[in-house]
């Protein structure tokens, strides 16, 4: 079987996108990391307890001095303008600096432990802020300028006030570098980001086009069918009362018996080809008015004998169509003629499939079964079945095997909706004997009684 179309429906609205974040959800964002690092200045007052023999207030001073600092620089980056942030940033990177400078200053001066983490305020201000290099590379200056500092009022030797000054502008070179990799990075990821949102919006676009053309297509098409239809059985009622007529007379004249018997098996004959074409025109007409119908309760074996008698004429040069479909199946609830234009849509698909494949004695069949809770219908055939690739994509919009004459790639992608409107599954596999088939389910319908009983 193969992908094809018949019939197609509006395509579906586009899922709404995600709501933005609000202004205060971004400023929260952006002020949470300073709050949390004003919060573990703070925290970590008992490290300096360890460091000095007795309770140190200098240093808790600094640290207090610092984290009403950094809520400072929180809360005036929320007021101040463009022309002012530029200013509070540089203030705050250099300020940071200082009050570890004390901390290292009040906790033993060179020889502080804090003094080996001095290196590290640049890669840490790279950290807190990543969107500019900055307040990284101010950071790095005045740490390198406190180090030395520190270094000369200590009287050390002048070499290891430079190689600390070295320590730190390596570090702020590695956090400078970083961060403008990390922004790159970002640039890259939010342009990626937005050329895939563009074509998924192109693509949507172009669907829902050849959604919309295909659809005002095939409504010509419907219409200019049923007129047609209409001037069919115009002449055909002339032809059936005319048929009738002659059939009387003839039959009435004295005829030998068996020049009579001849007669009337040719008026019946011709009688039933009438009514096969009046059948016909009936069931193209209803196809042409479905969209009017609502879901009710149906027998799956009369939407099957509907969607056979239209297939017969596509299947009937190409392979024997058998239907194995039980009267007593229980009910489903769909529209009876959607669902039938998905069974003549599986039908003629195999039938192509057998075509192409050029199958000697091709059979096409439905079986019908019942399963708990649910009604199944197997159109299955003994052709090549489906390639791996294939039946990957078969239900995909537009994806199709057949040249372009002889289908779009819609048939099934509307069939597969159809059946899910009404509740249903529907499902491609390869038989294990050989050949395809198409699994559809529908629940089964259930009386309003019966079903309050349940």
């Amino acid at each position: 079987m193969q992908p094809t179309s018949h019939r197609l429906v509006p395509p579906e609205a586009p899922e709404k996108d995600a709501p933005e974040p609000s202004a205060g959800a971004v400023a929260w964002q952006r002020r949470r990391p300073v709050l949390v690092f004003a919060a573990t200045i703070l925290l970590l007052y008992p490290m300096d307890l360890l460091l000095v023999p007795a309770p140190s207030y200098p240093t808790l001073l600094t640290r207090l001095g610092w984290a009403a600092q950094m809520l400072l620089y929180a809360w005036l980056r929320r007021r101040v303008d463009g022309r002012w942030e530029t200013v509070v940033l540089a203030v705050n990177s250099v300020l940071v600096s200082l009050f570890f400078l004390l901390l290292v200053y009040f906790t033993g001066g060179a020889e502080s432990p804090y003094m080996n983490l001095v290196p590290s305020m640049p890669l840490m201000m790279a950290l807190l802020q990543p969107q500019d290099t900055r307040p990284a590379i101010l950071t790095g200056i005045a740490s390198a300028l406190g180090v030395m500092g520190l270094q000369w009022m200590e009287h050390h030797h002048p070499g290891h006030a430079v190689a600390w000054a070295l320590m730190v502008g390596t570090a702020t070179f590695f956090g400078v570098y970083g961060s403008t990799q990390f922004r790159k990075a970002q640039a890259a990821e939010d342009e990626a980001r937005l050329e895939r949102t563009r074509r998924e919006s192109l693509e949507k676009a172009a669907v829902a086009e050849r959604h919309r053309a295909q659809t005002e297509k095939l409504a010509t098409v419907g219409r200019l069918a049923a007129s047609v239809m209409h001037e069919i059985n115009n002449p055909l009622a002339f032809v059936r009362s005319n048929l009738d007529f002659l059939r009387t007379e003839v039959l009435e004249q004295p005829l030998p018996e068996e020049t009579r018997t001849e007669l009337a098996e040719v008026f019946e004959e011709t009688r039933t080809g009438v009514e096969r074409i009046r059948q016909i025109v009936s069931d193209l007409k209803g196809f042409s008015r479905m969209d009017g119908e609502e879901p009710s309760e149906c027998a799956l074996a009369d939407v099957v004998s509907d969607a056979a008698r239209l297939a017969a004429m596509r299947l009937k040069h190409v392979a024997r169509l058998k239907v194995e479909v039980p009267a007593d199946l229980p009910e489903v609830f769909a529209t009876r003629r959607r669902l039938a234009q998905v069974l003549l849509n599986l039908l003629v698909n195999a039938g192509d499939a057998l075509e192409e494949a050029k199958v000697q004695g091709g059979e096409v069949r439905e079986r019908g079964l019942a399963e708990e809770g649910r009604v199944v219908l197997l159109v299955e055939d003994n052709g090549p079945g489906f390639p791996p690739d294939v039946l990957q994509r078969l239900f995909e919009a537009f994806f199709t095997t057949k040249a372009l004459d002889k289908g779009t790639g819609l048939g099934l992608s509307i069939s597969r909706e159809l059946v899910e409107r009404f509740g249903g599954t529907l499902r491609a596999e390869n038989r294990p004997e050989g050949g395809a088939r198409l699994r559809l389910e529908l629940p089964r319908h259930m009386p309003a009684a019966q079903a309050q009983g349940a």
